[in-house]
């Protein structure tokens, strides 16, 4: 089975082969970081645009990249939200478009689920259920993931994801975008006890997550303490937040085969060492995928669309783009912006 996937839901735009035995046969990716770093974040209109520019090419290029053609490929699997709409439509039209071309299957894919499928691409010994922590800059939940389509929220934030409070930090301390990367550098250079931080939620009952107030206190703390020893605490605050929200979720949830982490702000190597001995205290197996399908890809895209195609599921193409597409419709609605997840 071969599957072309297809990302552009923030941005970058994305396209990669995947066969069904894990072999990424190629990956496109190109990013917009240039564009967006004057705006200390990115711009959805800039973004969109981009998208649409440097999609074909990318395509073109994985084809010639791994010596295969559109003929060749058994399904194409596209990212359908959530997301910026106008980038989560430029990739699905052109899904769309090659699939009603070729006469191939559309695979529409929740974009949260390719984050949480693709630890299996890098581990195939990775077996369900596992409990997921699913943190980026768009999101911050715990999932118990019990198969292909089938996902309990244990958890989700009440305002802010993670992500989005390291590019905010990055953006108070003038450290430039993206925020992620650049705030664990200065951490490497800071006391991470130096700068008296909120835990919001830290030890609460509520098994959610929020990092409003902890951006507040760090913009309360510029101009006090140096960006090094900001960007430590800062970065030590939010450890601390995910370990006991996970620590509570593996109190609540069935046996699980491991503690699993993706998202972009899993490609954090302090985040993921504390995350590991979490899993090590609970005896349990600690997942991570390599550092480069943790930030937005095609290749979780198109190994969503494997594990989606080996169970025969697969879309019409009036299948529409979607903002918002929580993994969970069923999981309670919960106060503040936790709404949206």
């Amino acid at each position: 089975m071969l599957i072309l996937g297809l990302e552009s839901s923030c941005d970058e735009t994305a396209a990669a082969l995947v066969t069904d035995d894990g072999r990424v046969l190629a990956h496109r990716l190109l990013g917009q970081e240039a564009a967006h770093a004057p705006f200390g974040g990115v711009v959805p209109e800039i973004a969109a645009r981009a998208h649409v520019e440097a999609m074909e090419p990318l395509v073109a290029a994985a084809f010639a990249d791994a010596g295969v053609t559109l003929a060749d490929v058994d399904a194409i699997a596209a990212t359908a939200g959530p997301g910026l709409i106008g980038g989560v439509m430029v990739g699905l039209v052109t899904g769309k478009a090659l699939a009603h071309a070729a006469g191939k299957p559309l695979i529409a894919v929740n974009h949260l689920e390719g984050h949480a499928l693709s630890p299996r691409l890098s581990d195939r010994d990775l077996a369900y259920p596992y409990l997921l922590l699913l943190v980026s800059g768009g999101h911050c939940q715990l999932l118990l993931v019990e198969g292909v389509g089938r996902y309990r929220r244990m958890a989700t934030t009440i305002d802010d994801a993670a992500g989005e409070a390291f590019d905010k930090t990055a953006k108070l301390l003038g450290l430039g975008y993206p925020g992620g990367p650049r705030v664990e550098a200065a951490a490497r250079e800071g006391n991470p006890h130096a700068v008296p931080l909120p835990r919001p939620l830290k030890g609460s009952a509520e098994p959610h997550f929020s990092f409003a107030g902890l951006k507040s206190a760090v913009a309360r703390a510029v101009g006090h303490h140096s960006p090094e020893d900001i960007a430590a605490s800062f970065q030590q605050a939010v450890v601390d937040c995910l370990l006991d929200r996970t620590r509570r979720a593996l109190a609540n949830v069935p046996p699980v085969t491991a503690l699993v982490v993706a998202g972009g702000v899993a490609a954090n190597g302090v985040i993921r060492g504390a995350l590991e001995g979490l899993a090590a205290e609970h005896g349990l197996r600690f997942v991570a995928p390599p550092l480069w399908l943790c930030t937005d890809n095609a290749a979780m895209i198109a190994w969503a669309g494997v594990e989606r195609f080996r169970e025969g599921l697969t879309d019409p193409l009036d299948t529409p783009a979607r903002a918002r597409w929580p993994l969970d419709p069923a999981a309670e609605a919960v106060r503040g912006a936790g709404v949206k997840a």
